[in-house]
């Protein structure tokens, strides 16, 4: 196996470590802690941003990877597949965008947008992962 073989299961690691990440971030404002929080969301950033590079450099490598179901597995996978690719080219711009609120103390205008941007971030994070499991694990 090449490393450009692992980059799928690296990705998915990836995918579920941000997603991890994304939760522990929600409970730590909920819980008031608001330098830990800036801490683990901005980890999570950054662990989404090491993730997309590996992706692209998967899919420069592999290209497209066709989904082997049939039947209603097939029109499942679809669903996920289309909703999670719109919203996917939309977090890094909802993230950068939060983030950067979050940063400068504009906390109204961050938490506006974080509500949008949390749910759509943590959608694509865990979409990734099934997306992996069933193009990789499910028909290898």
């Amino acid at each position: 196996m090449s490393f450009f073989d692992a980059l799928p299961t690296i990705n998915a690691f990836l995918n579920g470590i941000a997603a991890l990440l994304l939760l522990w971030g929600l409970i730590l404002i909920k819980s008031g802690k608001r330098d830990a929080h800036k801490k683990v969301m901005i980890t999570a950033f950054g662990v989404s941003t090491i993730f997309l590079v590996s992706y692209l450099t998967s899919h420069a490598h592999a290209g497209i990877v066709y989904f082997k179901g049939a039947g209603a597995i097939w029109v499942i996978y679809q669903v996920i597949l289309w909703t999670h690719t719109p919203l996917a080219a939309a977090v890094p711009v909802l993230a950068i965008i939060t983030m950067n609120r979050g940063l400068k103390a504009r906390y109204d205008k961050h938490k506006a947008i974080a509500k949008w941007t949390w749910p759509i971030w943590m959608y694509v994070n865990v979409t990734g992962v099934v997306i992996y499991l069933m193009l990789y694990k499910m028909y290898p």
